[in-house]
């Protein structure tokens, strides 16, 4: 036999065996014959490079890191979909389809919590994967997409065709990744759905193969050339070798359909992958492309949303943080326990007057959710379920870091260690100073910054700009080899860079944020100048009352700080403001006060907001009869709920990016 021929031959029982094992759950080989057959694979193919094949299964592994991903425009739009979230919302999608097209079957899917992916195969062969995007552009992560094994590289089909569906994360890949996290003192993923975007977007695909990822298919944009019904063209999937979600049926109305998803929303805590809703869809092809779509969302299918996820837990223990500020914050110590796809050990009580509202005590079952699917909160106590031997939260004399006694201040809800050597509020100075939105110093993160505070090497905030002098003592820490050293080192020094607004932000005055960095650097570009601006010339500035001018100045009142900016700018640390070009002309944007509100699919809240400013517009968090322009994503609540009574105009996430593609 040639070398082509065992080549051939390897690549065909490997495949084989890989569908038995990833898709059939029946492996007929024991892991080592797979095993040696892939190497064998893999030594000839190094040694024939000229038989190379991209879809080999030795690229399953992961090949080489990738400079960056390209952009496609996808052959038909990955649109939208709209949303429901109760019965009546779901009647009403029917009585619009039925007025239509007459009475319809629904087919039902689960809505799998992953990231939208459109396959492309050409004469039966893989040939990209490439992401949703902005549902017109999306970017080719083909290189990833190949090490997921349940995702066949072979279809028997001629011709092009492509494929939409979800890739996600299995709860136990999400479980074992966070062990791994938890070893390295890494950030752990908050859920599935971010683990999986964050994993197919790695520009490594050995990090990709190695995340355990797995895939869903549910569309094919040309089913009617083959098949009659939605339920045909997932069972052609099937047939394919592409993995369709098995818990689906057809109804023949909506009080069916909502009878299905009562039983799903059951049974959703114990399915090994996360979903957060359900996915309704005319069953019959053309009655679907007589329907059509508008211009982000088909007029045949609708996401039926559940509601926010609430599970019952035990309150543990009530403990005590100290913020930068000094900011003394009540945090409720939880039984650990999943919630809508993230597992939850802490939820924060925020203030005193909280705690004794809803009465929360130490040993106490209570109801939890996470506010907007992101945030967890107690929404309420079991006060039945009480044994008699819980225990009432009483709110410390001193700070339990730096045993200084703490205060409450005049007109506020909240508690202060007012010591600003308080070891507590150093560490979350430094911390908060070398985040993301401040000076950026990637590699000094909150385990970090503990670790060197600790080692006696971070004792004060410009010490930072002190470790070039610790690198030896460095290199003794946990996990902090030399090239961690070097590659923190050169991010201090990058960190001189940063402009302006960024340092304000960073230095933690009281009621100064991102937004009001910006907007002070913007009257005062350096710190020499508002080092000597008053109260009075503080207040001028929109958006600063009193209390931040009250702040600001007694801040460079206070000798210690004086004294800490002296220090930084002996380090290269004094930057001025650069003012970036605004491109208002043209830009409907422009002298516009918008809201963001939901949860925004292709951006984060600061990415939304940067390019607004960007384009002339004023971002502020509340909705009122100021507010000019209100932009909504999936979930939008109140916000929205208030602009709608206002008549205040509002835009879908999907109409903000249209505008924007047109400036």
């Amino acid at each position: 036999m040639d070398v082509l021929q065992r080549i051939t031959e390897l690549r065909k029982l490997l495949h084989k065996y890989s569908v038995e094992y990833y898709r059939n759950d029946a492996p007929s080989v024991p892991d080592y014959e797979y095993d040696m057959l892939m190497e064998e694979l893999r030594k000839l193919e190094d040694e024939h490079p000229e038989y190379d094949d991209p879809n080999s299964p030795t690229k399953r592994v992961g090949a080489g890191p990738v400079d960056g991903f390209s952009k496609v425009v996808h052959a038909h739009p990955m649109l939208s979909m709209d949303n429901s979230y109760n019965f009546n919302d779901l009647k009403d999608f029917a009585r619009r389809v039925e007025s239509e097209a007459g009475p319809q079957e629904y087919e039902v899917e689960l809505k799998i919590d992953g990231l939208g992916i459109c396959l492309t195969y050409e004469n039966g062969r893989f040939v990209s994967g490439v992401t949703r995007g902005d549902g017109i552009t999306g970017e080719d992560v083909s290189s990833n997409v190949r090490t997921i094994r349940s995702i066949p590289m072979e279809i028997p089909f001629a011709g092009r065709i492509e494929i939409r569906g979800e890739v996600y994360m299995p709860k136990s890949s999400l479980e074992r990744i966070n062990a791994q996290q938890r070893e390295k003192g890494l950030p752990e993923f908050a859920n599935c759905r971010n683990a999986a975007a964050g994993s197919i977007r790695q520009l490594d695909p050995r990090i990709a193969a190695s995340r355990g990822l797995s895939a869903f298919w549910y569309h094919v944009p040309d089913a009617s050339m083959y098949v009659k019904t939605q339920k045909e063209a997932l069972d052609m999937l099937d047939e394919w070798g592409l993995i369709t979600n098995p818990v689906r049926t057809v109804l023949p109305d909506m009080d069916h359909v909502w009878e299905y998803i009562e039983k799903i929303a059951a049974m959703r805590p114990d399915l090994p992958y996360d979903i957060d809703g359900m996915v309704i869809k005319v069953n019959d092809l053309n009655t679907q492309a007589r329907l059509g779509n508008t211009a982000r969302a088909p007029r045949w299918e609708i996401a039926y949303k559940f509601p926010p996820e609430e599970v019952v837990t035990t309150v543990e223990d009530i403990l005590i943080t100290v913020g930068r500020t000094g900011r003394v914050t009540p945090t409720a110590k939880l039984t650990p326990v999943r919630v809508a796809g993230s597992l939850i050990s802490y939820s924060t009580l925020h203030n005193e007057d909280m705690i004794r509202e809803k009465d929360v005590r130490i040993g106490d079952s209570v109801v939890i959710r996470k506010a907007g699917d992101v945030i967890p909160e107690v929404i309420r106590v079991i006060k039945e379920r009480r044994k008699g031997t819980e225990k009432e939260f009483r709110y410390p004399e001193y700070c339990p870091v730096c045993h200084e006694r703490i205060i409450r201040l005049p007109g506020e809800s909240d508690y202060y260690c007012t010591n600003t050597d308080c070891p507590s509020r150093i560490v979350e100075s430094i911390i908060h100073f070398a985040s993301r939105d401040a000076m950026d110093i990637e590699g000094l993160g909150e385990k970090t910054v503990q670790m060197f505070h600790d080692a006696g090497i971070l004792e004060r905030l410009e010490d930072i700009y002190h470790l070039d002098e610790h690198t030896d003592e460095l290199m003794k820490l946990d996990k902090m080899g030399e090239k961690s050293v070097a590659n923190l080192i050169q991010a201090v020094y990058n960190s001189k860079k940063q402009p302006f607004h960024r340092l304000l932000n960073g230095l933690g005055i009281r009621h100064v944020g991102e937004k009001a960095a910006k907007v002070i650097s913007s009257y005062y570009p350096s710190l020499d100048d508002l080092m000597n601006a008053s109260k009075e010339d503080l207040t001028v500035i929109p958006d600063v009352g009193e209390a931040t001018a009250e702040s600001i100045t007694a801040f460079f009142a206070d000798e210690k700080n004086i004294s800490m900016i002296e220090s930084l700018k002996a380090c290269g640390v004094n930057p001025k403001e650069v003012k970036e070009e605004k491109q208002t002309e043209g830009s409907p944007f422009a002298g516009l006060t918008v809201v963001l509100t939901g949860s925004l699919a292709n951006y984060s809240r600061k990415e939304a907001g940067d390019l607004l400013e960007k384009h002339g517009a004023k971002v502020t968090g509340s909705v009122s009869k100021s507010t000019d322009l209100v932009i909504y994503g999936e979930a939008a609540g109140s916000k929205l709920t208030k602009a709608q009574t206002l008549g205040i105009r509002t835009m879908t996430e999907d109409e903000f990016e249209d505008i924007l593609k047109d400036l």
